[in-house]
């Protein structure tokens, strides 16, 4: 199945390709990626992760693919 949550790591390892894909500025999308991350376990504990649909819709808002 589909995990709707990935790891900050792993964001930040797709962020090259996504940043070329949107003909975005890296570093903007890299602050646009920190403001979604979330933490585990009461917002403080656990590795930083990211909701991929949440993530994915703010990307559209903020950065839409040009076509």
């Amino acid at each position: 199945g589909l995990d709707p949550q990935i790891s900050l790591a792993a964001v930040e390892f797709q962020r090259p390709r996504v940043a070329k894909a949107r003909k975005a500025d890296p570093q903007k999308l890299r602050e646009l990626i920190a403001t979604q991350a979330e933490h585990d376990v009461l917002g403080i504990l656990g590795e930083p992760v990211v909701n991929v649909l949440k993530l994915n819709l703010a990307l559209d808002a903020a950065l839409p693919i040009a076509g």
